[in-house]
């Protein structure tokens, strides 16, 4: 095993440690709001985490720029997705969690 593909393992992994604390943030916070935080949060940098694994395995330079093309459309989607979820909540009356 050489030093990259130890890298990528543990940078794999590092993102599957990510994704798995969105969903545990998804299944235990209180309100929509701190769920959407916690789920595009982990979610982006869990992603970013794998590309960044899977690009130092790629074997060219174009498979390493399609795989952070897909981050940054994601980063972007993610971002409007999660802000008119957050609007559409506060029009029907969701308001955040208060102790």
């Amino acid at each position: 095993m050489t030093l990259i593909d130890l890298l990528s393992l543990l940078l794999l992994l590092g993102g599957g440690f990510f994704f798995l604390a969105g969903t545990l943030g998804l299944l235990r916070f209180p309100d929509a709001f701190s769920r959407l935080h916690a789920l595009t949060k982990a979610d982006n940098v869990g992603l970013g985490l794998v590309v960044v694994g899977l690009a130092l395995q790629a074997e060219s330079w174009s498979a390493a720029g399609k795989l952070l093309l897909i981050w940054l459309l994601v980063l972007y989607a993610s971002a409007n997705v999660a802000s008119l979820i957050a609007n559409r909540a506060i029009r029907r009356g969701i308001r955040p969690w208060t102790r």
